[in-house]
């Protein structure tokens, strides 16, 4: 029988198929009876520890909605590197042991590659990667696995786009990971310098992923079914000229839409600054607050599925 109880989500490749399955249906049944109106008490009497050591709005808040409306009750650290005993210079392993004798279960936002695996190791309790700096987001990769199923019915061989920052975008870095189990054909359209990092092109393509890497968004719009755009990441960049110089790099406006693959789906992990305009909003496929309002039932899911309560 699957099960994740007990288990950390810290990366978009460790999950079985079986897994991914199990957190789909979840979901959907989750959502099945939110439409119902029947009020949700599997978390009742559990406690989630959210530790954000960056901004952030949708996760931290999908989170915590995700807990109440399973609920459960929520223990909130927002700013923790100022305003909590990280500043003192706690570890996040010595975080994790304190923090296991007061929740069930905990998310951590941090802006360190590998911070979630070191606050898994201190705790007793199910961790789960809320985005750790450039590193990883799985849960954003699952919520975006599933509007991709919602959006066109099927995610085996499709052509997705992934364009933007993919050198520094944890969310398509998980994202290329989760959805090469499903057969798809990637385009990754950057400028070379936030081209997707060599390690994750030469992972996917020894598992026989074919990926096309591109500079032209149009080309790549015209032969997609989705289209997955990100922001350029201005707070990780050292040098602010050579973010000046990139910001703009793609556009994704109504022209570019109309030219493009007719009923391409439009996603974005968001916050956008103006890579969509706000003009594409009203084109019928354009997902991406559709895709955030996913990410509850999403969350939903794996919030229970960990602690044992779905």
């Amino acid at each position: 029988m699957t099960t994740l109880k007990g288990k950390d989500i810290l990366r978009a490749d460790q999950f079985t198929l079986d897994e991914i399955a199990l957190i789909m249906q979840t979901a959907e049944r989750f959502e099945g009876l939110m439409q119902t109106g029947d009020r949700l008490t599997n978390m009742s009497g559990k406690v989630l520890a959210t530790l954000f050591y960056e901004p952030s709005t949708r996760t931290r808040l999908s989170f915590e909605s995700a807990m109440l409306r399973l609920g459960g009750q929520v223990l909130s650290v927002a700013e923790a590197r100022t305003s909590s005993s990280a500043a003192k210079g706690e570890t996040l392993f010595d975080t994790g042991k304190m923090i296991e004798s007061y929740a069930d279960v905990a998310v951590i936002r941090h802006p360190a590659v590998g911070s979630a695996q070191e606050l898994a190791e201190g705790a007793s309790i199910p961790v789960i990667n809320g985005g750790d700096g450039a590193g990883e987001h799985p849960t954003q990769a699952l919520l975006d696995l599933y509007t991709i199923r919602r959006e066109k019915g099927t995610v085996e061989s499709l052509t997705v786009a992934l364009a933007g920052d993919l050198k520094n975008g944890r969310t398509v870095h998980s994202l290329s990971a989760l959805l090469a189990n499903f057969r798809v054909r990637f385009y990754f359209v950057a400028p070379a310098a936030l081209a997707m990092p060599a390690e994750i092109t030469a992972g996917l393509r020894q598992r026989g992923v074919e990926i096309v890497e591109t500079t032209d968004l149009a080309e790549a719009a015209a032969k997609s079914d989705v289209l997955y755009v990100t922001r350029i990441q201005r707070e990780r960049f050292t040098d602010p000229a050579e973010y000046e110089r990139l910001k703009d790099s793609y556009i994704v406006d109504l022209a570019l839409v109309k030219a493009a693959k007719p009923g391409i789906t439009l996603m974005h992990p968001l916050p956008r600054v103006d890579e969509i305009a706000k003009e594409v909003d009203t084109y019928d496929g354009a997902a991406y607050f559709r895709q955030a309002a996913n990410g509850v039932l999403v969350r939903m899911a794996l919030l229970a599925l960990v602690t044992g309560q779905a």
